[in-house]
């Protein structure tokens, strides 16, 4: 990918769908080891310098790797244009910087799909979450599905019977869906995408309504220019991958309607957020599994596919 200096036409053919499809596909450890040995050592580095410069990056990077995975960048453009990923999307140019230095180092052997996939997981490392090997030998695909991107999105008013539903639509479960939710305990969001929350302020007495924090959401999303304003997806520790997201949970203070939900809504997903409120050990263990199943989902490999010299462009 090159550097956002372009349009978002220019997006539109920009990284792939990897990660859907049928399963069944091998992907493996150590796959550049004699054809790029320095790939996962040029990527960590990538991730660190943009992380040190800009500590949301690391959210950011972890979210592209989301989207590729459910919704196909390839189709960005579009979803540009939708409410709630309205211009929620960056770290692109990150990404085009690790691209160019490997290919200058070993030209068309890493693929974009596999960067996002080892970003990701180095995003979560350095901010102090689990490790894992990632599986790589994606390759990138010709082709991106609009209604894939448009089937495929969880919104973030998503009720938990929806998150289910679309967590089973690419092949994961429940358990899943709570355990990647955790992702959300770093990064910012829009108040836009906040906004029904705040409707909640109107039944104050209900269970798990937080009145101070949901005012101080109030206060944030009314001020002149508020369109554009952020909050932070866990304000306790919003650059450090912890389980302080289900603390949070428990206390009212989920940004999101679709993270307050896991516990009001659901008594199987609220018992999972108890677990990793009691021992974050469970919360790494499964985040780390369900990243790795949900990296599996069927990227196109072997002969299928490409690799991209540009992450922007289908050759």
């Amino acid at each position: 990918m090159l550097k956002l200096a372009t349009t978002f036409a220019s997006q539109l053919n920009s990284l792939n769908e990897t990660c859907l499809g049928d399963g069944g596909f091998d992907l493996q450890i150590d796959i550049y080891i004699n054809s790029c040995p320095e790939a996962e050592a040029i990527i960590f580095s990538g991730v660190e310098n943009a992380v040190s410069q800009d500590s949301r990056m690391a959210a950011s990077l972890l979210r592209l790797h989301f989207h590729d995975c459910f919704m196909t960048l390839g189709t960005l453009l579009e979803k540009k244009q939708q409410p709630p990923n309205l211009n929620s999307l960056r770290g692109f140019e990150v990404i085009d910087s690790i691209k160019s230095e490997l290919e200058s180092v070993c030209p068309e052997t890493v693929s974009c799909a596999d960067i996002l996939a080892v970003a990701a997981r180095d995003s979560v490392v350095l901010s102090g979450g689990p490790s894992w090997e990632v599986q790589m030998g994606r390759r990138d695909s010709l082709s991106a599905s609009k209604a894939a991107a448009t089937n495929n999105i969880p919104a973030p008013n998503s009720t938990v019977a929806n998150l289910v539903a679309k967590f089973q639509n690419v092949g994961l479960t429940l358990n899943d869906m709570v355990a990647l939710s955790g992702a959300h305990t770093m990064g910012k969001a829009r108040c836009s995408t906040f906004s029904s929350r705040l409707q909640d302020l109107s039944n104050s007495n209900g269970p798990d309504v937080n009145v101070d924090f949901l005012q101080s959401l109030q206060q944030l999303c009314s001020e002149p220019g508020s369109n554009t304003a952020l909050a932070h997806l866990d304000l306790v520790t919003p650059a450090t991958f912890d389980n302080q997201y289900y603390i949070n949970l428990l206390s009212g203070e989920g940004l999101l309607p679709s993270d307050q939900a896991l516990v009001t809504g659901n008594d199987q997903t609220r018992e999972i957020v108890e677990s990793y409120v009691e021992d974050p050990f469970i919360f790494f263990e499964d985040f780390k599994n369900s990243m790795l199943k949900m990296g599996r989902l069927a990227p196109p490999t072997g002969e299928n596919g490409q690799i991209r010299r540009n992450c922007r462009v289908v050759y």
